[in-house]
C-alpha cells in the first residue's frame, strides 16, 4: 500500500480500499445480506437489499475501521485513545483486546448504556464525561498530550475511511447489486469510504437525523460548518460537523442527503424488528427510516440497498408488538 510521510495511506480510492480489506480480513466479518421486498415495510414492492453490519464484531460496522487504524499504523506503548458516541469506543476497544493493545475511551453521558457496558466489557480503561461527542474529543485530545497514545478518531482518518469503504467492496462480491445505497450519516466516515469505493457506480444517498444535519448544512454551505447535534440518535449520528476528508468525497460522489425525524426513526427501528426481526439502534435505522419517511420513493424496478450499520441499543421499545396469547 502506497504510503505519504507521515505513514498513512495516500488515497482513498479503489485500490487502497481492496489493500485495506486484505490486512484486516482475518479479523472482521463478512456480514451477510439478505433481500426483502418494500412491501415488508408498507412500501410499494420492490427489492431491498439489506447489509447487516449490526452483525459485525462489537456490533457495528465501527470494527472495520479499528483494525485499519490499528494495523496501518504505528502503535506506541502508550496504547490508542478514542473519544466516541459509542460504537467507535466499542470498536478501538475490541479490536485493541484482540490484537493486545491498551485502549483508553472518552464517551459523553448521552452514550447508551449498552454501549457503556460493551467498552466496559472488552478492558479498556473507559471515562464517561460532557454532554456530547465533541467533549469527550477534547478531553481525549488532552489524554494524547499527556500520554503520547496514539489518537484513533470517529472518522476523519484515511485509515478509517478505508476500513468503512471495505463495505462497498463485500457488498459488492456478494450479489448484493444495487442502483442505490442509502448510508446513515454522523462523522461521514462511513458514507466518505463507501462513496470512495463505488465512485459514482451506484447512486450513494445519505440519511442524516433532522436535529443532527451535519453533512446537509455542510454541502449547503460548500465546507464543513458546526450543526445541531441532538436527537434520538446522537450517540452516533451527531457530531458537531462533518469531517474534512470527507467533504470533499461526498461533494463529488453522494447524490443526496436526507433527513429524518426522530419519528421516522423510531418507526424504522420498530419495523425492521416486526418485519425481519432485527434489532437496530437509532442511527443504524436512519437509512430505512429514508425510506418509510418518503423521503426516497425508489423507481419502479429500482434495487436499494439499506444499511443497517449497527445494534448496539438495550433501548428499543417493542411495546407495540401484539403479546402471545396466555
Amino acid at each position: 500500500m502506497h504510503r505519504d510521510e507521515v505513514g498513512r495511506a495516500a488515497k482513498i480510492d479503489r485500490r487502497e480500499i481492496e489493500a485495506t480489506a486484505n490486512i484486516i480480513g482475518p479479523y472482521v466479518r463478512v456480514t451477510p445480506v439478505v433481500e426483502v421486498d418494500g412491501g415488508d415495510f408498507g412500501l410499494p414492492s420492490c427489492p431491498l437489499v439489506l447489509k447487516l453490519e449490526q452483525l459485525q464484531h462489537s456490533g457495528s460496522f465501527k470494527a472495520r475501521g479499528a483494525f485499519a487504524n490499528l494495523l496501518l499504523r504505528e502503535v506506541p506503548p502508550a496504547g490508542v485513545v478514542a473519544a466516541s458516541g459509542g460504537n467507535h469506543g466499542v470498536a478501538v476497544a475490541f479490536a485493541a483486546q484482540r490484537l493486545g493493545v491498551r485502549a483508553k475511551i472518552f464517551v459523553p453521558t448521552v452514550a447508551s448504556p449498552a454501549k457503556i457496558a460493551r467498552i466496559r466489557a472488552y478492558g479498556a480503561d473507559l471515562v464517561v464525561g460532557g454532554e456530547r461527542y465533541a467533549d469527550a474529543l477534547a478531553a481525549s485530545k488532552t489524554w494524547v498530550a499527556e500520554s503520547g497514545a496514539l489518537p484513533v478518531h470517529a472518522f476523519e482518518q484515511v485509515e478509517r475511511m478505508l476500513g468503512q469503504g471495505t463495505i462497498g467492496l463485500e457488498l459488492s462480491r456478494q450479489g448484493g447489486k444495487v442502483d442505490t445505497l442509502l448510508v446513515p450519516v454522523g462523522g461521514g466516515g462511513l458514507i466518505g469510504g463507501i462513496a470512495a469505493w463505488y465512485a459514482g457506480e451506484v447512486r450513494i444517498i445519505g440519511v442524516e437525523p433532522q436535529a443532527a444535519p451535519t453533512l446537509s448544512d455542510a454541502l449547503r454551505a460548500r465546507r464543513p460548518v458546526d450543526a445541531e447535534a441532538g436527537g434520538i440518535a446522537a450517540d452516533s449520528l451527531a457530531p458537531r460537523r462533518v469531517g474534512d476528508l470527507v467533504f470533499p468525497i461526498a461533494e463529488k460522489h453522494v447524490d443526496r442527503v436526507l433527513l429524518v425525524s426522530d419519528a421516522d426513526i423510531q418507526r424504522a427501528q420498530q419495523m425492521l424488528w416486526e418485519a425481519v426481526r432485527i434489532v437496530a439502534e437509532p442511527g443504524a435505522a436512519a437509512s430505512l427510516a429514508g425510506l418509510v419517511s418518503g423521503a426516497y420513493v425508489p423507481a419502479p424496478g429500482e434495487r436499494v440497498g439499506v444499511l443497517v450499520s449497527g445494534g448496539n441499543t438495550t433501548a428499543v421499545d417493542f411495546a407495540a408488538r401484539p403479546r402471545a396469547a396466555a
